[in-house]
């Protein structure tokens, strides 16, 4: 293993055995059990540096930083040193400890992990939108040490969760055997009203009084706070060493943690409880987090906290029964912990997950789309999730495919909306634990919960994910703001994107990896040859709908097309017109639509919108697909793929009346542009191609063809 890795301590958190800080202990812990170990370097700060209370000589390193004589910011100054130690040491990944700032100067070329041990939002550098925002896109990985920490660096966030992100708890080695116990009540901790003390030293000197054979320890010091609680059973021993402390928890059977303020995690109570004891606790912050077994306080305050130990000690079967259960089910276990950061590394460090998977050539993947069994299989023609699956299948990936509409719905019942959601949710997890894909790819999908993602992201390291998406996503066109909203809800989550318009054109494609997707055609659904029907009894035939799922037009409901297909009417009485979608005559699907283009010359192609790069009704490939002269917009700049001779381009209405006379006429030339787009269509935007090109971005590899588009 030759990957190095530096560890960068907070300024003056310092890694010594007497007065080491919560990310020295971290540090000190996670590295014992690591196979990094031999491979890590820690890097802080000790103004008084003495070798000897250094917790480990040979892997820290003080960096020579005089702040006292530096003019301006001491974080820049002091990661700027940082930078120049390890210049030149193969350093390969650096992980910073709970002072964000530092990604402002680190050096960029290094691999970064940043765990959070206190609020984000009060930390500098992490506390704005902006900040959090900005940390994301530069750390490969964000640990927390606790949910609540997590839950605070996504406060104000839609999406409350990132891939990069994952809760790691302090944690802590099992003791073999239950300790030998004392008559002791234990504090530990800063003593200032923050920590509770005060509240602590009123009660226990009463506690202490009612029960003459117990005692009290109390672990800590605070010079900025002066409380003078005396009894000849309270022994105030300052600030310890961190083993020393766990050495008096082991004879204690009372703990006391009644922070006020809202602890990131607290230590203290997930100590004491490793070590057998009954802990009291606060229930603020991330303290409820550290032992299941904690009895919490109703309410802050002395009267509570002496009814509480009161209760342990006149109940001695509870209290033992607390005692045990603590000691028995330690939640942060150091061994298994250590084990699941090793992980993180390992991903960060060598991208395990695409190493994996690259080295397959056919992989196993689960569709989630809409396939449209509630519908009977009416929409079969222009379902690009059909397509792109049978793609898979040709390419000799094995796919499942999950309906994820019919499955909600089927799911649902009187007594619960949210049934039908749970039950595909569940069935999702479900099926995952048992197929283990390498890839899970998206269709418009919106009934997703955001933390069956996080599931899936924790129990499948090696997954790929990804959606694609067919709706438009310009600010001008149809429903903006809905689409943007659905394509947005899972891309914190996901490892690429495929659109249906030029992610270029939209200023998308580097923000959110994001890639050109066309509609696809398949040889089995666009079957058809038009251009050989010798007597085709329409002209033009046009289809428009107010949304697929009922396929009927909806009450008072106008489409953004009706005024150009009117206006396109009035100009040409010549022409044949066999138009569905509009004034009250019914869109039509699967085979009705097979036999009307069949009967009709040509076909026009027109979006609600025209003028987005690419961006196309999926229709498209139906008409094009299946062999009949299609005219298209020249705003959608699909002329980049097909010539003039093989699709035919109008620049305006009026261009399109002349082009509609003309090709009405003369039928050799229309019959001929229809095979020639068929054929083209086939070449470049075939399912097999577009499924292909899909796996390879996925999974970054190179595709089979290099085509114009794939850009």
């Amino acid at each position: 293993m030759k990957k190095k890795i530096a560890i960068l301590l907070p300024f003056k958190d310092t890694y010594t055995k007497n007065k080491a800080g919560s990310a020295s202990i971290w540090v000190k812990d996670f590295i014992k059990n690591s196979k990094y170990k031999d491979k890590i370097s820690i890097y802080g700060y000790i103004k008084d540096f003495n070798k000897n209370d250094i917790i480990d000589k040979k892997k820290y390193f003080n960096l020579d930083y005089n702040y006292d004589f530096l003019l301006g910011s001491k974080n820049k100054k002091y990661v700027e040193i940082f930078n120049k130690t390890i210049k030149g040491k193969n350093i390969n990944l650096v992980e910073i400890h709970n002072r964000p700032s530092y990604l402002n100067f680190l050096d960029t070329k290094f691999k970064k992990i940043l765990i959070f041990h206190n609020d984000p939002i009060k930390l500098k550098g992490s506390e704005s939108l902006k900040d959090r925002t900005e940390i994301i896109k530069k750390c490969e990985k964000i640990i927390f040490v606790s949910n609540w920490v997590k839950q605070r660096f996504f406060e104000g966030f839609k999406i409350k969760h990132n891939h990069k992100c994952v809760v790691v708890y302090p944690s802590i080695n099992k003791l073999n055997k239950f300790p030998k116990k004392e008559n002791i009540i234990i504090f530990v901790g800063k003593l200032n009203k923050s920590k509770g003390y005060n509240i602590f030293g009123t009660s226990i000197k009463r506690i202490l009084d009612e029960f003459k054979n117990w005692k009290s320890y109390v672990i800590g010091d605070e010079p900025r706070e002066k409380y003078n609680f005396k009894h000849k059973n309270l022994h105030l021993l300052g600030w310890i060493n961190h083993d020393k402390t766990l050495k008096y928890y082991e004879k204690s059977k009372i703990a006391v943690s009644p922070s006020i303020w809202e602890e990131p995690f607290g230590r203290t109570s997930m100590e004491a409880g490793s070590r057998g004891c009954a802990t009291i606790i606060s229930n603020r912050g991330g303290i409820s987090e550290t032992n299941l077994n904690s009895i919490i306080l109703n309410k802050l305050s002395s009267e509570e906290i002496y009814k509480k130990i009161k209760f342990l000690i006149k109940n001695d079967k509870i209290r033992k029964k607390i005692q045990k259960d603590s000691f028995n089910n330690v939640v942060h276990d150091l061994k298994k912990n250590s084990i699941l950061i090793d992980q993180i590394r390992d991903e960060t460090l060598s991208k395990l997950k695409i190493n994996y998977i690259n080295k397959k050539s056919k992989y196993k993947i689960i569709h989630v789309s809409n396939f449209g069994q509630r519908q009977a299989n009416r929409l079969y023609n222009i379902s690009i999730a059909k397509k792109i699956s049978n793609g898979f299948i040709r390419n000799g990936h094995d796919v499942i495919n999950i309906s994820d509409r019919d499955v909600v719905r089927l799911g649902r019942d009187f007594s619960s909306f949210n049934k039908g959601l749970d039950y595909f949710n569940t069935l999702l997890l479900d099926t995952i634990d048992h197929y283990k894909p390498d890839a899970l790819v998206l269709g418009h999908v919106n009934n997703l919960n955001l933390n069956t993602l996080d599931i899936i992201k924790e129990k499948n390291k090696n997954i790929r994910l990804a959606q694609w998406f067919e709706d438009n996503l310009y600010k001008d066109g149809p429903d903006p703001i809905t689409n943007k909203n659905n394509f947005l809800k899972y891309t914190d989550y996901l490892d690429h994107n495929f659109i249906t318009s030029d992610p270029n054109f939209l200023g998308i494609n580097k923000k959110f990896n994001c890639s050109y997707l066309p509609i696809p055609v398949d040889e089995n659904i666009e079957y058809l040859k038009c251009y050989q029907n010798e007597n085709p009894i329409k002209d033009l035939f046009f289809t428009m709908s107010h949304g697929v799922n009922k396929g009927v037009l909806k009450r008072n409901k106008t489409d953004v097309r009706e005024p150009f297909v009117k206006k396109l009417i009035l100009d040409n009485p010549e022409i044949i017109f066999d138009i569905y979608g509009y004034k009250n005559k019914q869109p039509i699907w699967s085979n009705d639509f097979y036999d009307a283009i069949y009967k009709s010359k040509m076909a026009l192609n027109l979006s609600r919108i025209n003028n987005v790069k690419y961006y196309s009704s999926n229709r498209i490939a139906s008409l094009i697909g299946n062999g009949i002269l299609t005219f298209v917009d020249i705003k959608t700049r699909l002329n980049d793929f097909f010539n003039y001779n093989e699709v035919v381009f109008y620049k305006n209405i009026n261009d399109l009346s002349e082009k509609l006379k003309f090709y009405k006429e003369n039928k050799y030339e229309r019959n001929l542009i229809a095979k020639k787009g068929k054929i083209k269509y086939f070449k470049i935007f075939n399912n097999n191609i577009i499924a292909d090109y899909m796996c390879a971005r996925l999974f970054e590899k190179k595709a089979k063809k290099n085509l114009s588009w794939m850009k």
